[in-house]
């Protein structure tokens, strides 16, 4: 009878003429990229990876070698920017986005991709590639109709090469960023900063939170202390140049032609982690190194962007860091929102008196659980509440008559579903179930008005939403 499995000997000479016969390294065919073969793979080869992988990889590295030694300096960075590297970037942008001041699009920019990338390389190459000024436009603030904030949209060309500062100045940074930053980073959003901060007022004994805003940060930040940054970690000069003329491109605001010496656009792409690197040296850096060495009691910082809390076991140690907080910004041109930063008394042993704060859309408060027990809870802020409504009210206005009940519905359904995906986290289900009823009888307001004959009424729509249904309001993001 034959024995179904082959001997250990068997496999090892096997794999002997298996080795003896496929080579150690790829050929010199297709410019020694050609297929590569896998000793300890199933068969005699695999595909070799695409650009995609390659680029991934590439960014891996410069990342593991960041995280290994905090001190190291990158000498050479220009080298990825080629033409393999320069075409992925094209694909990884998004198509939608709006256009720039040459008004080319995504698809008008790949009709001829090979020509635009290759003679995008050699300008780059001979240092002749200069970032085309970003075309301002100004959107209404949220709850605040008659305020506007400024919004850049570059060239699409331009959005190439800032997808590439992006990731390189991302895999440089990341290992060094610290966990209380959550804004603009990789797998992390607003709810992994909600769940932090509340697992903290759960854990730890926090009487005072000091909730802070940055002033205009993004159109604040001056460029020169801003490069001085990047520069202690990375020395290709031809690089830091390129990141000094996307800042330096200029801004068309309405036919005017404006530079300035401070501020990064808010709508490009490189700008976040720009913004980061900036808010990492002033505040996380500073706070993380030299606040909680001088703090008697435990502190902690969350930051999302230019909107942050400190939290402070004592009252103490949070008036010290009120009163250097505007010391420190001013070292780096920057101020506080003085109007959105608080100091809140947030003491858990002291329900009655404890007050609330925002913090990304949420109001934090001190609630009573199921057996009687002070526990920070949170729930829809009243001051978003209200502006989503607004927002619900005029959407309902402009669009009642521009579908059919169907399709009207449908999109409708579509926001709150949005809605309740953000708001949907522990403690805030009768908040969002309360917005979801507002805006419902918002709906059915104007629906009654697509008419002066209309006899819709609640009642009737509820029969209605028994056939198609509006979004359940379930719990999105567990906090516990």
């Amino acid at each position: 009878m034959l024995n179904k499995y082959k001997t250990q000997g068997q496999q090892n000479e096997l794999q002997g003429v298996r080795d003896s016969i496929l080579p150690m390294k790829p050929g010199n065919a297709d410019g020694g990229k050609g297929i590569r073969f896998n000793r300890y793979c199933t068969g005699h080869s695999r595909k070799a990876t695409d650009s995609s992988s390659r680029l991934t990889t590439k960014r891996a590295i410069i990342r593991q070698r960041s995280a290994d030694n905090s001190e190291m300096v990158f000498n050479q960075l220009m080298h990825h920017f080629n033409e393999k590297n320069l075409r992925q970037w094209f694909h990884e942008l998004s198509g939608k986005a709006a256009t720039g001041i040459d008004r080319i699009s995504k698809e008008e920019y790949g009709e001829n991709l090979e020509t635009n990338i290759k003679d995008l390389h050699h300008r780059l190459k001979t240092m002749s590639y200069r970032p085309s000024p970003v075309r301002q436009v100004w959107i209404p603030k949220d709850g605040q109709p008659d305020k506007r904030r400024p919004l850049g949209i570059g060239t699409f060309e331009s959005k190439i090469i800032e997808k590439g500062v992006q990731q390189i100045l991302e895999a440089i940074y990341e290992p060094l960023f610290y966990d209380c930053s959550f804004g603009f980073r990789p797998k992390l959003g607003c709810h992994d900063a909600v769940r932090a901060l509340h697992s903290y007022l759960y854990t730890s004994r926090v009487q005072e939170i000091i909730d802070l805003d940055l002033r205009n940060y993004f159109g604040s930040i001056n460029h020169d202390l801003l490069m001085n940054i990047p520069s202690e970690k990375i020395q290709d000069k031809r690089f830091l140049r390129y990141i000094k003329r996307m800042l330096k491109a200029g801004i068309l605001d309405n036919g005017n032609f404006i530079v300035s010496d401070e501020g990064v656009p808010q709508g490009a792409v490189c700008s976040p982690v720009l913004a980061n690197i900036f808010a990492h040296t002033v505040l996380d850096d500073w706070f993380e190194k030299t606040v909680k060495i001088h703090c008697e009691g435990k502190v902690a910082l969350f930051r999302y962007a230019d909107d942050a809390v400190i939290c402070c076991e004592t009252k103490y140690d949070a008036d010290r860091i009120r009163r250097i907080l505007n010391k420190r910004l001013s070292k780096y041109q920057l101020k506080l929102n003085e109007d959105k930063t608080h100091m809140v008394k947030f003491d858990r042993s002291n329900r009655r008196e404890s007050g609330s704060f925002d913090f990304l859309g949420f109001t934090f408060y001190q609630g009573l659980s199921r057996k009687g027990r002070t526990i920070p809870k949170l729930k829809s802020s009243g001051k978003k509440l209200r502006v989503k409504l607004k927002g619900v009210n005029e959407w309902c206005r402009k669009n009642r008559n521009k579908y059919r009940l169907q399709e009207l519905w449908g999109k409708f359904c579509v926001k709150l579903r949005g809605h309740i995906q953000y708001y949907g986290v522990s403690f805030n289900s009768k908040a969002v179930l309360r917005f979801v009823r507002e805006a419902i009888s918002l709906f059915v307001k104007w629906l009654k008005r697509r008419s002066q004959k209309s006899t819709m009424t609640i009642k009737k729509f509820k029969k209605y939403m028994q056939i198609f249904p509006a979004p359940r309001v379930r719990i999105h993001h567990r906090l516990y």
